[in-house]
C-alpha cells in the first residue's frame, strides 16, 4: 500500500516539477520572484493562484482509509516562502476551505487537513524572511516542508476521530507524503534558485554597464557637478540603460532630466518630489514602486517607479542620481544595485575631480608665491649696484637695468603651466647677471647650455636651484666661487645640472625629507618634479668642496 501510494505521489510530484519548470521560465513569475516589494494586487493574484494549485493537488490525490494522500502542501508552502505570511495565509485558507468542506472523500481528515493547510501557509510565510538571506534556499524549503507535514500528521492524530482510524491512516501516509512533498518543495526552490542566479548574472552584466558608464562620464564629473556635466552624464546613462528617464540634481534644483517627464521635471527647476528630498536628508538610497510614492504633483506624469541614489563628497550629500520606469512596481534588485554602484562611482569621480582642482589651485598659489618672493633688499641691492656703475660704465648700467627688467617682468607675470625652455634660461641669465654685478670679484659663472632645444617645461623648475647655489653655496664662502649651469639633451631626456664649489650642504637629510627649512623654492621644485615627471633631485655635496644638483625630464613631456 505504501509503495503504491508513493508511486502515485511521485506522479503528482512530476506534474508539479513540470509546472515549476514552465512557470519559472515566464517573465511574469521571474519578476515576482525578483521584486523588492509586491503590490497588494500582485499578492492577491498569486495567493489565489497558489490556493487553486492546492485545490488541484487535493483533487488529484489518492483516497486512503478515510483520508486523501496528496501534494497540496507543496504550492501552499511555496506561496508562503515566496510571498510572506499574508500570501501564505490566503492561499492556505483557499485550499484549506476546499479540503474541509468541498473535497470528495477523505471525510475522516477533512477538518484537520483544512486547519493544517492554513497553518502551513502561515508558517511558511513567517519563514520567508529567514530563508531570503540564505544561499541554498532549496535545503531550507525541504526543512519547512518537513515541519509542515509533521504538523499535519500531529493535527490529524489530535482532531480526527476515531483515533485508531487516524493512527492507521498516519502510518500509511506519513513517510510518502512527508518526504516526497518536502522534496517537491526543495525541487521547486531549485528552479527559483536558478532564477536568482540568472538575475545575479544579469547584475554582473549591469556591473559591467556601470563601469562602461563610469568610463564615459569620467571626463565630465571630474570637472564638478553642474548642469552641463549632469546633462552629459544623464544622456549617457539613458542611452546605455534604456530607462524611461534619468535625472540628476544638486541639493536645491534639478540639474538635468532626460526622458519621459522632461516637460515638467525641467533642468534648473526646484526639487519638488518628496522621495528626492528624503534621499538628500538621509543620505540613503530610496525607491518608490508606485506613482503616489514618488511625490510628483503633476497628475499626468507617466513616471511610476523610481530609484534615488545620493551623490556625496566628503560624506556630505551634494545631489542625487535618479532612474525612472514608466510601470508601477517595476523596480528589481539588480536596478537598485546598479544605481547604488553608479552613485558610489560618480561620488568618487566628483571627489577626485575636486582633489585635482584643489591640487591645481594649490600649485598655482605656490607658483605665485614663488614668483612674488623677491625680497626688498634684493631689489635695493641690485639698484645700488647699478647706480654705483652708472657714471663709470653707463653701457653696463643700461644692460643691467635691462636684465633687472627681464627678471622682474618674468617674476610678476602669470604664465601658463608650461613655458618654452628658452624663457627659463633667459630668466636664469638675467638673475645671474645681476648677482654677478653685485659680487664681481667673488661670483664666477660658466654656461654649458644647448640653445637649439625646442621644448616646454614648467616655469621656475630650474632657477630656484641656481639661486640656492649662489645664496647658500658661494656667498658664505671665503674667496672666489664658481657656479656651472648645464642644460643639455641626452637621447630622449633633457638633463639639468647646477654645480658650485661652495661650502657644501650640511643639511642634505633635511633636503630629502621635504622639510620647510629648505624654503618655498626648493619645496616647490621637488614637489612639481615628482607630480609632473615622477622625477627626484639628485644631490651630491661635500663640506667645503661644493654641491651638484641634477635632474632629468623627458623631451616629450611628463604626466600632465
Amino acid at each position: 500500500m505504501i509503495l503504491t501510494l508513493s508511486i502515485n505521489l511521485l506522479e503528482r510530484l512530476g506534474l508539479i516539477i513540470m509546472f515549476a519548470f514552465f512557470i519559472s521560465r515566464t517573465k511574469f513569475f521571474k519578476n515576482y520572484v525578483l521584486k523588492i516589494k509586491y503590490t497588494f494586487k500582485e499578492n492577491i493574484i498569486f495567493a489565489i493562484l497558489w490556493g487553486f494549485m492546492g485545490i488541484l493537488m487535493t483533487m488529484l490525490g489518492t483516497p486512503v482509509s478515510g483520508g486523501i494522500a496528496n501534494s497540496r502542501t507543496i504550492p501552499i508552502v511555496v506561496s508562503g516562502l515566496l510571498g510572506g505570511p499574508v500570501v501564505g495565509a490566503v492561499s492556505g485558507l483557499i485550499a484549506g476551505i476546499h479540503r474541509a468542506f468541498f473535497a470528495t472523500g477523505g471525510d475522516l481528515t477533512s477538518i484537520s487537513c483544512g486547519i493544517s493547510t492554513l497553518l502551513g501557509g502561515i508558517i511558511a510565510g513567517y519563514a520567508k524572511e529567514y530563508i531570503e538571506s540564505k544561499d541554498k534556499k532549496w535545503i531550507y524549503g525541504i526543512f519547512v516542508g518537513l515541519v509542515v507535514e509533521i504538523l499535519q500528521m500531529i493535527i490529524i492524530l489530535i482532531i480526527a476521530k476515531p483515533y485508531y482510524e487516524a493512527l492507521k491512516l498516519v502510518k500509511i501516509i506519513f513517510i510518502p507524503m512527508t518526504f516526497l512533498n518536502a522534496l517537491g518543495i526543495g525541487l521547486f526552490f531549485l528552479f527559483i534558485q536558478q532564477i536568482i542566479m540568472e538575475n545575479e548574472n544579469a547584475a554582473a552584466l549591469k556591473a559591467q554597464v556601470s563601469l562602461e558608464i563610469a568610463n564615459l562620464t569620467l571626463p565630465y564629473f571630474r570637472t564638478g557637478l553642474n548642469e552641463l556635466t549632469a546633462e552629459k552624464a544623464a544622456n549617457i546613462i539613458k542611452n546605455i540603460t534604456k530607462y524611461a528617464a534619468v535625472s540628476i540634481t544638486d541639493t536645491e534644483k534639478v540639474l538635468a532630466h532626460i526622458g519621459l517627464g522632461a516637460d515638467h521635471h525641467k533642468a534648473g527647476g526646484d526639487i519638488w518630489t518628496n522621495i528626492t528630498r528624503k534621499c538628500i536628508e538621509t543620505g540613503e538610497i530610496k525607491f518608490a514602486v508606485r506613482k503616489n510614492q514618488i511625490g510628483c504633483e503633476n497628475t499626468e506624469c507617466s513616471l511610476k517607479s523610481v530609484i534615488v541614489a545620493p551623490l556625496k563628497m566628503n560624506d556630505s550629500v551634494i545631489g542625487v542620481l535618479k532612474i525612472y520606469k514608466n510601470k508601477e512596481n517595476a523596480i528589481l534588485k539588480s536596478d537598485i544595485e546598479l544605481l547604488k554602484g553608479l552613485g558610489n562611482l560618480f561620488s568618487t569621480q566628483i571627489e577626485l575631480g575636486n582633489i585635482e582642482t584643489q591640487k591645481q589651485l594649490r600649485e598655482q598659489a605656490e607658483l605665485k608665491a614663488l614668483r612674488a618672493q623677491i625680497k626688498p633688499h634684493f631689489l635695493f641691492n641690485s639698484l645700488n649696484a647699478i647706480m654705483s656703475i652708472t657714471r663709470t660704465n653707463p653701457e653696463e648700467a643700461r644692460r643691467l637695468l635691462q636684465e633687472l627688467s627681464i627678471f622682474l617682468r618674468t617674476s610678476f607675470k602669470n604664465s601658463d603651466p608650461f613655458i618654452p625652455i628658452e624663457e627659463e634660461i633667459r630668466y636664469i641669465e638675467a638673475y645671474l647677471s645681476i648677482e654677478k654685478a653685485r659680487f664681481p670679484d667673488k661670483l664666477f659663472i660658466e654656461y654649458d647650455i644647448d640653445h637649439n632645444i625646442n621644448m616646454m617645461i614648467p616655469p621656475l623648475i630650474f632657477q630656484p636651484l641656481v639661486e640656492n647655489a649662489v645664496k647658500h653655496g658661494i656667498r658664505n664662502k671665503n674667496g672666489k666661487g664658481l657656479v656651472k649651469i648645464c642644460i643639455n639633451k641626452q637621447e630622449n631626456l633633457m638633463k639639468f645640472k647646477v654645480e658650485d664649489d661652495g661650502i657644501g650642504m650640511e643639511n642634505i637629510e633635511i633636503m630629502n625629507n621635504n622639510s620647510a627649512d629648505r624654503g618655498v623654492g626648493l619645496i616647490n621644485v621637488i614637489s612639481r618634479l615628482k607630480s609632473i615627471y615622477n622625477e627626484e633631485l639628485k644631490i651630491t655635496t661635500n663640506k667645503n668642496v661644493g654641491t651638484t644638483i641634477t635632474f632629468e625630464i623627458p623631451m616629450n613631456g611628463g604626466r600632465l
